[in-house]
């Protein structure tokens, strides 16, 4: 039985296809995902967005992979494309100075501002994994060090917060220290979790307790010293560590149940079950729509109450690009980042 949760859909082109608005009709669908193949232009964006809206049976949460760097789906027309949080400070400086926290609360409102002047309420970030040799991860962390994380995360969250937007901390309890790529393997992690603590959810655990995130994504890892399934199915992880110990009560995602990660071995529904009896609160299916329609299927809509977590991260309102352009803030906060990635090519 489902309770309380609901699924992530994707879309596969710039138009709404009918069995697409089908789906969207279903009280299964809670939210939907963006891809760069759904982007052509600004306006043809904030019109599909309208489609969406319009199809969905109930007010729906749009969202997008949008972090700065090689992960940003959308960065032309009227979105800038900022710099990879790895290159906004060198690797071997620990000591985080007033402007580079300026300039890392810019760009986050920068994306959070375009991002909803587009009629999207959520971008997945920020990254909160470690930079320490994962094959996924990369430049997408702010940095190898957990308290030069901490300070540049919470300076992020603080920009996404004022333009109007909830901020998703992935990928608990951090994905940065594991090699593998959960999106193309099923990575193992067989450290204790007395190390764990100390360096990748020390991040999570600060940024929790300072309040920063509402919501959170686990990793598709098993820690194998920790609990033998993957961190999106344990409630181990789930409960006992991020609920009770770190007392995380904000919305859970798990990560794209369609990730060699999730469990190849397993069906979608039972991908989907495991991760809602472990706590997720909406999980994500995506770039496979025979999966999605599987899971409608199989599981029945008469099941679904919704959790009103999901419509707390909704935005409260969608401001007017042609005059968000026009400030002096966001002109400032595009310069920031035409410099910062001048600086890295130079």
């Amino acid at each position: 039985m489902i309770n309380q949760a609901s699924i992530m859909m994707d879309l596969e082109g710039t138009e709404l296809a009918e069995d697409e608005i089908n789906m969207l009709a279903n009280p299964l669908i809670g939210g939907l995902i963006l891809f760069s193949r759904n982007f052509e232009s600004s306006e043809q964006l904030r019109q599909l967005i309208k489609n969406v809206r319009a199809a969905a049976s109930q007010p729906i949460l749009i969202a997008v992979d949008n972090e700065g760097g090689r992960v940003q789906r959308f960065k032309t027309d009227e979105f800038t494309h900022i710099p990879a949080m790895g290159s906004i400070m060198p690797s071997d400086q620990t000591k985080v100075d007033a402007e580079v926290l300026q300039q890392v609360k810019e760009l986050a409102w920068l994306l959070a501002s375009e991002c909803l002047a587009h009629g999207i309420d959520l971008s997945f970030a920020p990254v909160l994994d470690l930079e320490r040799g994962s094959d996924v991860v990369g430049d997408r962390a702010f940095h190898h060090d957990p308290q030069v994380t901490i300070q540049l995360a919470q300076s992020w969250c603080e920009g996404m917060t004022e333009a109007g937007m909830a901020c998703v901390g992935k990928h608990f309890p951090g994905h940065g220290s594991t090699k593998e790529d959960s999106h193309i393997a099923a990575p193992k992690d067989t450290r204790s979790f007395q190390q764990i603590e100390q360096s990748d959810l020390a991040v999570f655990q600060a940024m929790i307790a300072s309040n920063h995130l509402q919501a959170l994504m686990p990793a598709h890892i098993e820690f194998s010293q920790v609990d033998k399934n993957p961190v999106g199915y344990s409630t181990r992880w789930i409960q006992d560590i991020l609920k009770s110990k770190l007392g995380f009560n904000g919305l859970l995602f798990s990560d794209d149940l369609s990730m060699i990660g999730a469990g190849e071995h397993l069906t979608y529904t039972q991908r989907v079950l495991k991760a809602i009896n472990a706590g997720c609160d909406m999980v994500l299916i995506c770039n496979n729509k025979q999966a999605v329609q599987e899971v409608l299927k199989e599981l029945s809509p008469q099941t679904i109450l919704g959790d009103s977590k999901v419509h707390d991260l909704m935005a409260k309102s969608f401001p007017n690009s042609s005059e968000l352009i026009h400030t002096q803030r966001y002109f400032n906060a595009v310069k920031i980042s035409q410099t910062i990635k001048s600086k890295n090519t130079a």
